[in-house]
């Protein structure tokens, strides 16, 4: 007997193994972002304008918050070198109007406080001015700038947001991760965002 006959998988186990894998896969995304929207801290976000030549393509809205621009003043801590792919962590805090806006930012990790609400934005190219220096302004993303909603009802969102009328309601979970968790049209929730 050779050592290659006792390797052989028969093709039923090796596709039960494979479907198995591949549901795993499948049930750990699911859970991973149900979980942000069970647990996750509430926060609420202004949305704002966007191009018009990009507002709605097939059946999903464009958003777009004031949380995405990070001004230098709010940069704290070491700056990386240019040229980089890198992350910023974000503190939000809440307004007297109930919306959260970006109080802080670093490459490095921020303390927990109080009253905040840590952010991570997605990867991102970042290129220094020289000597540690940073741009006047940082562009950031989330994961949340897109909503899928059912076809032929984006038109109303698109124009309340470009209103400024809509705002979207978020759960964020411990490591910074955002989920939107419901679309708030005018004072009013409209879209309420399942866990599965």
């Amino acid at each position: 007997m050779t050592v290659s006959r006792f390797l052989r998988i028969p093709p039923l186990v090796a596709a039960i193994a494979a479907a198995a894998l591949q549901t795993a896969v499948i049930g750990y995304m699911v859970e991973s972002r149900a979980a942000i929207l069970r647990n996750g801290a509430d926060i609420k976000l202004k949305t704002q304008p966007v191009d018009p030549r990009d507002l709605l393509r097939g059946d999903y809205v464009i958003l777009s918050y004031p949380i995405s621009t990070i001004p230098k003043s709010i940069v704290t801590g070491e700056v990386p070198t240019g040229g980089t792919r890198s992350r910023l962590n974000v503190r939000l805090k809440p307004g007297a109007d109930g919306l959260w806006s970006a109080t802080e930012a670093s490459f490095g990790i921020l303390a927990p406080e109080d009253g905040s609400v840590l952010l991570r934005t997605m990867p991102f190219d970042f290129y220094s001015t020289g000597a540690g220096d940073i741009p006047d302004t940082l562009f950031v993303s989330y994961g949340i700038e897109r909503y899928y909603v059912p076809e032929g009802e984006g038109k109303v969102l698109e124009d309340a947001r470009n209103q400024e009328e809509l705002e979207v309601e978020a759960r964020v979970s411990a490591d910074g991760t955002p989920q939107i968790a419901r679309l708030i049209l005018r004072g009013e929730p409209v879209y309420d965002e399942p866990l599965y």
